[in-house]
């Protein structure tokens, strides 16, 4: 009996000590894997290995477009006297918006298609996500607050002055930037606490395809994203539409001044606001539609997103708007006459 006692005891003893070393293994691997980082890779590219090098330097050229072109408008803007007014700000915040926005995905790209394996850290991925949905926010109040100006620069012209002053335009350009942050930055954080279980991106860059890798798909992002998509997109895009179509109206019964003074100053503005609609419109698309198309096809318009708008903006601005035309042609005839 003793001895059978005794069996049992060290029986017992064996299967806690077991227990105590599994529970001690599990600890340690939880505590490894909230120390090291999670890892994603970018599973967007197409036969990245074979035209690494044409990828880079493709991309690499319309960078350094990108970055030369909006930031010459934005030296004019800040140069000219006669360009420091409010119009012309908001066209400088909007032209630097653009180059956040690029700046936010282009390096890493053009590292990626350099390096032999496209991967991202889970703490990147979260900040390029949250960097690219903040400023496409921000690009969508600027151009609101553009419309705003407009309307009352032509429908209000004789109250301009007391209107758009300095202090609202440092508002409206505080609110521009800091609304999207605060708001996306919920989201992000939101997402940082999902549990992942899939490590593939089926695109080149960090957007909304991350939350196609959570377990479960989390009802308080989704109500919590469409808030946000109204709040910053839908919203002001309403608002810029019915801002013009009273200019134009407006425009439309008074003279022959103030009816190209309305063209020459929203025309640009508009095809800028129409070019961004589509590209979001794009980004939804291909969350949507991400396992459904081809992966050609789903790279050549992810590649709309980054590629057009920011060098659609400082082309429509320095050709449209006619007093930033006037000093840009002074500037390419002074380098060519040096």
């Amino acid at each position: 009996m003793l001895t059978e006692g005794s069996a049992k005891h060290s029986q017992q003893t064996l299967t806690i000590r077991l227990g105590l070393l599994s529970l001690s293994h599990f600890l340690l691997r939880q505590r490894i894997q909230r120390v090291q980082p999670t890892y994603l890779i970018f599973g967007g590219h197409v036969e990245v290995h074979k035209y690494r090098y044409l990828y880079f330097m493709v991309l690499f050229t319309v960078y350094i477009l990108i970055l030369c072109s909006n930031s010459t408008i934005v030296y004019l803007i800040w140069k000219h006297r006669d360009l420091h007014e409010p119009m012309y700000i908001f066209i400088a915040a909007l032209l630097l918006n653009s180059v956040l926005y690029s700046t936010n995905i282009y390096p890493k790209l053009l590292i990626d298609f350099l390096s032999e394996q496209q991967i991202i850290s889970y703490q990147a991925c979260l900040v390029q996500f949250y960097m690219f949905y903040a400023l496409g926010g921000s690009e969508f109040l600027l151009l609101a607050a553009m419309s705003y100006d407009r309307y009352v620069s032509i429908c209000k012209p004789l109250q301009y002055p007391t209107i758009m002053t300095k202090r609202t335009i440092s508002v409206f350009l505080a609110l521009s930037w800091l609304v999207p942050a605060c708001e996306v930055g919920g989201t992000a954080t939101l997402t940082a606490n999902q549990k992942l279980c899939g490590f593939t991106l089926k695109v080149i860059f960090c957007n909304n395809s991350i939350y196609k890798l959570h377990c479960v798909p989390s009802r308080a992002i989704y109500i919590y994203g469409l808030f946000i998509l109204l709040n910053v997109a839908y919203v002001p895009m309403i608002f810029i539409l019915f801002t013009y179509a009273k200019i134009f109206v407006i425009a439309y019964r008074s003279s022959k001044e103030v009816r190209t003074k309305a063209a020459e100053t929203c025309l640009p503005h508009l095809l800028v606001l129409i070019n961004f609609s589509l590209l979001c419109t794009y980004d939804v698309i291909l969350m949507r539609l991400e396992s459904d198309i081809p992966k050609i096809a789903q790279l050549v318009m992810t590649l709309q997103l980054i590629l057009y708008h920011p060098l659609f903006n400082p082309i429509i601005y320095g050709l449209k708007m006619k007093e930033i035309s006037k000093h840009l042609k002074r500037l390419l005839h002074l380098d060519k006459k040096n």
